[in-house]
């Protein structure tokens, strides 16, 4: 009879929400509402994913929308590629899934009216520059973007030529004028910079590589009109079913494709030629 006694209820109950977390995840196959693939370009961040994951579960819960979470893992040795990761996590959902979320793995929405609805009329950024505690550029949509499927191919998904840190948001957004389409952000928010989002970005823990070689600068400073989602070359290393604190994750480990007779700069020979140079985020022309 001690066995009764020593009945472990805390695990018990950890089991129970693992399982109505999963069975929470794949409900939406039954429902009519419009389901969401949150996509997250990853390397290297496993203790901020430690906290996205329950966090975004959580807040999406709370609006009753039906998601599910894609960690998509560079696994290669180049320089990190958040577009390409971006782009290929978008062909691996795309037919399961009626709109996605690109989504960086360090900002943490906290105002509730925050909808990550479906953006019916055009993209829908979440983190606008009047809010987002970084970056207050009128044209800036990185951080948290949400798309219909058949925009984000009208589109040719985002350049695959951003190895390293920075600007490839800024000619997806030129991608997203030409085609005319408009940018829409939530309303009603009364917070502000401080309280919005909150930022787990460790400047010092997590440095940014800035670093510009061969003619990558010159380059990434205009508009790309021949790689995208179209042309993007990976393969897809593993795949991997796991639960943080009960929320489901799916883990892509993603090997991309590098041509360095177009995008040399996917690995920096010299370490010493403009390492660290500090390139502001602006418009692209």
């Amino acid at each position: 009879m001690q066995g009764y006694d020593t009945c472990k209820c805390e695990e018990q109950k950890d089991r129970d929400l693992q399982h109505e977390r999963f069975h929470k995840s794949f409900r939406f196959e039954h429902t009519d509402q419009k389901r969401l693939a949150i996509i997250v370009p990853f390397r290297d961040r496993f203790d901020e994913l430690l906290q996205f994951a329950p966090h975004i579960a959580a807040f999406l819960d709370k609006q009753g929308i039906p998601f599910h979470l894609f960690v998509v893992n560079q696994n290669d040795r180049f320089r990190f590629n958040r577009a390409s990761l971006i782009n290929v996590g978008f062909l691996q959902v795309r037919d399961s899934y009626d709109y996605f979320a690109m989504h960086d793995v360090d900002l943490l929405p906290l105002n509730d009216n925050l909808r990550y609805e479906f953006p019916a009329h055009g993209p829908l950024h979440i983190s606008g520059p009047e809010f987002h505690p970084k970056y207050h550029y009128a044209a800036f949509i990185g951080g948290i973007l949400l798309l219909r499927m058949e925009h984000f191919e009208q589109l040719n998904g985002m350049s695959n030529r951003y190895w390293g840190w920075g600007l490839e948001d800024d000619e997806f957004y030129v991608r997203i004028r030409e085609a005319g389409l408009e940018v829409t952000r939530p309303k009603n928010i009364t917070t502000g910079t401080n309280n919005t989002f909150l930022h787990v970005h460790d400047r010092v823990h997590r440095r940014r590589d800035t670093t510009k070689c061969f003619n990558q600068r010159e380059i990434t400073r205009k508009r790309d009109r021949e790689t995208g989602l179209s042309t993007v070359q990976y393969s897809i290393h593993s795949r991997r079913e796991l639960t943080i604190d009960g929320v489901p994750v799916t883990v892509l480990n993603v090997d991309l494709y590098c041509d360095k007779q177009k995008t040399p700069w996917c690995e920096c020979e010299s370490k010493t030629d403009n390492a660290n140079a500090k390139v502001p985020k602006k418009k692209l022309p």
